[in-house]
Parts: C-alpha cells; sequence; structure tokens
C-alpha cells in the first residue's frame, strides 16, 4: 500500500510516532543512565580509532598534497595512483622521523629535566625561603606583618612542594596512558591511510549523500561552508604548528647562549603553550620563570625579558607572515572565543575555539552582508558609525 505523505493525518500520525520515541529515550536516559553512560562509552571506545584516523588523516593532508602538487607536480610519467602511493610514502616516512627525533631528543631531555628538578626541588624551596627571609628581614616590618608574610610564604612553598611530589606520578600516568592507547593509534594510523588513499571517493560519496538529502541551493550552502571550514582550521591548524616549532627553535638557542637551567623543559614549555592564541604566551611563560626563580632569581628575570622579546618577535613578525589572514577576526573576538571556549572545553577548546569560531564570524558576516545588499544598504561598518 502506497502511503500518502500529503494527508494531514498522515503527517500527524508521523510526528507523533517522532515523540513517543523522544519521550521513550528521554525516559530511558534518565531511570537507566548508569546503562546509557556504559554504553556511550563502550561506543566511544569503538568509534575512537576512526576518530584518531579522520583527525590524523586531516593533518597528514597537507603534506601529503605538499609532495603531491610540488614533489611529483611535473613528472607527468607518474599516474595518479603510483603519485598517490608514493606521496603518502613519503608523508608516513616524514612523520615516523619526526616522531623517532622527538623520542631520541627531546622526549628524555624533557624527562631528566623533570626528574632533577622534582628531585633538587626541596632544596630549591629552601634556598627561596633563605632569600624570602634575607629580604624581609631588609624591610621594616612590625612583628606582626612578619610572621604573617611568613605563614604565607610556608602555605605557598608546602603547595609547590605538593605539586613537584604530585607531578612525576601524573607525568607516568599520562605516559602509561599513551601507552595503552597504542592499539588504537595503530588503528588511527591504518584508518588514515586508507582514507587519504582515497580522499576523493569519501569526499564525493559525503557530497552524493548531501545531494541527495537536501535541496539544490541548501547543498552548495553546505559544501560551501565545509570549504570555508576547512581552509580557515587548515591554514590555521598547519600555521600554529609551524610557528610554534620556530618559537621552540629560537628559544632554545637564545637560552642555550644565555646558559639558562632547564633549557630543554623550558623550551617545550614554551614551544607547547604557543600553540595556544592569545594567551599561550602567559600560560608558558609563568610556571618557566617560576621554575628559573627557585634556582636563580636574576636569570628568572632575564628569562621574562628573554619571553617578552620572543613573543613580540612571534607577534609582530613571525606570527603574521606564517599565520597571514587565516583567522581574520579584531583580537576582541579571540579573546571572546578563548575565554568561552576554553571555560567549556578547557585546553582543547582553547586551541580549537578561534577557528571554530572566526568560521562562524565568517558565515554571520557573510548573511548579514547578503541581507544589507538585498535591502540595498553599504555593508562597510564605517558606513554605520555616526549615522
Amino acid at each position: 500500500m502506497k502511503i500518502d505523505w500529503n494527508r494531514k493525518y498522515t503527517t500527524i500520525a508521523v510526528y507523533a510516532v517522532i515523540v513517543i520515541c523522544l519521550g521513550v529515550s528521554f525516559y530511558l536516559s534518565v531511570t537507566k543512565f548508569a546503562k546509557l553512560s556504559e554504553l556511550t562509552n563502550t561506543f566511544l571506545s569503538i568509534i575512537k580509532p576512526f576518530i584518531l584516523g579522520f583527525a590524523l588523516a586531516y593533518l597528514l593532508n597537507f603534506v601529503m598534497d605538499f609532495y603531491e602538487r610540488k614533489i611529483f607536480k611535473n613528472n607527468h610519467n607518474l599516474k595518479q595512483k603510483p603519485k598517490r602511493f608514493l606521496s603518502i610514502l613519503l608523508t608516513y616516512i616524514s612523520l615516523s622521523v619526526v616522531i623517532l627525533l622527538f623520542l631520541k631528543f627531546v622526549l628524555p631531555q624533557v624527562a631528566d629535566s623533570i626528574s632533577i628538578l622534582v628531585k633538587d626541588f626541596p632544596n630549591l624551596v629552601n634556598q627561596l625561603y633563605s632569600h624570602t627571609d634575607s629580604f624581609i628581614n631588609e624591610i621594616d616590618l612590625t612583628d606582626a606583618s612578619r610572621a604573617a608574610v611568613n605563614q604565607q610564604i610556608n602555605i605557598i612553598g608546602k603547595k609547590a612542594i605538593n605539586f613537584a611530589t604530585n607531578f612525576v606520578p601524573y607525568f607516568a600516568n599520562f605516559f602509561i596512558n599513551i601507552v595503552m592507547s597504542i592499539w588504537n593509534m595503530v588503528l588511527g594510523l591504518i584508518i588514515s591511510i586508507y582514507i587519504l588513499a582515497d580522499k576523493e571517493g569519501f569526499y564525493a560519496l559525503c557530497k552524493k549523500f548531501i545531494s541527495a538529502v537536501f535541496t539544490d541551493e541548501k547543498t552548495e550552502r553546505i559544501l560551501y561552508i565545509t570549504r570555508l571550514s576547512n581552509e580557515i582550521l587548515g591554514k590555521f591548524i598547519v600555521g600554529k604548528i609551524v610557528d610554534s616549532v620556530i618559537i621552540a627553535f629560537i628559544t632554545f638557542i637564545i637560552l642555550s647562549i644565555t646558559n639558562m637551567p632547564y633549557k630543554i623543559l623550558l623550551t617545550f614549555i614554551i614551544g607547547i603553550t604557543n600553540i595556544i592564541p592569545f594567551f599561550g604566551p602567559f600560560i608558558g611563560a609563568i610556571p618557566s620563570i617560576l621554575i628559573v626563580l627557585l634556582v636563580d632569581p636574576i636569570k628568572a628575570l632575564w628569562l621574562a625579558v628573554i619571553i617578552f622579546f620572543i613573543q613580540q618577535l612571534d607577534g609582530n613578525i613571525i606570527g603574521p607572515k606564517i599565520l597571514g589572514g587565516s583567522i581574520g577576526i579584531s583580537s576582541f573576538w579571540i579573546l571572546f572565543s578563548l575565554l568561552l571556549a576554553g571555560k567549556f572545553f578547557g585546553i582543547i577548546g582553547m586551541i580549537f575555539g578561534v577557528p571554530i569560531f572566526a568560521i562562524i564570524h565568517t558565515i554571520v558576516g557573510e548573511s548579514i552582508n547578503a541581507k544589507l545588499i538585498k535591502k540595498g544598504l553599504p555593508t562597510d561598518k564605517n558606513e554605520y558609525i555616526n549615522k
């Protein structure tokens, strides 16, 4: 029997079934929350390799495109499949080299620096106490004020020692979790190879599905938003990674010249936190300066000057050259997106909040401009100042 979907009662019946299903789903989610949480965790554990695979494929696609379009561009003897195979091979060789270099040179140095820092931390805190007592004794304070200051310093010192004591187990657990996730990483690596090998096929499949479900106008809009998102997000991620590597390299050279303690650890902290826009330099500077402050207060002051110089160099010269106009939003909106995304999603939100907000900002701005043009009004915001 053919169903007449245009009849009023048929539509009402369909909506009623949908509402009932949603109601039952809500009731089960509330009454069987533990079971639902268990099923959700099981589902996430199953799809985690696919999430890792898609994320890895997205990042490595930029490297593969470089090999495919730059290295093999003028080689007309190669057909598309051999060219793709060689590009993927070189991409994963490059990834392997980067990982091996990190494991061989960077990670052991960082681990050794942390171990030495934690081992010497009590002595460093005692030295800091001595310097602080000498400084307080030189200041004309009342006995009550001096006792209050010493009490606060002791509290801060105890908290710092507890943090240092718990940091090594936390650091160890972090790498244990990575080792435990090695199987998901291997599966994600394999999945990413399949995705890169047939990325045009996946794109065509998604486009086919969208075209079948939505109207032509909505299909074009969805594809446009997808291309825009890929352009902004891709440029931002790759640009930030390249920018952070350059900043880490410059930082290491300057710290080596100035004979700064824990230079590998400081370089690692500054390079990693530089990925976070706006707040990254401050997040990296505070623990770095505190670490050096425990060893040598004068060098801690010099480190603050060095970090300030490097971040000015990055913000005014290196960053704009690499990132260019990939963000396209003002400092106010960058700060707004960082605070909002960081509040709900933590560090991950602070990293990806800015490009995601830039995408939303661009789409909303284009929609507003289209409506203004339709009304015959100017789109330049300067036209609306003092009017």
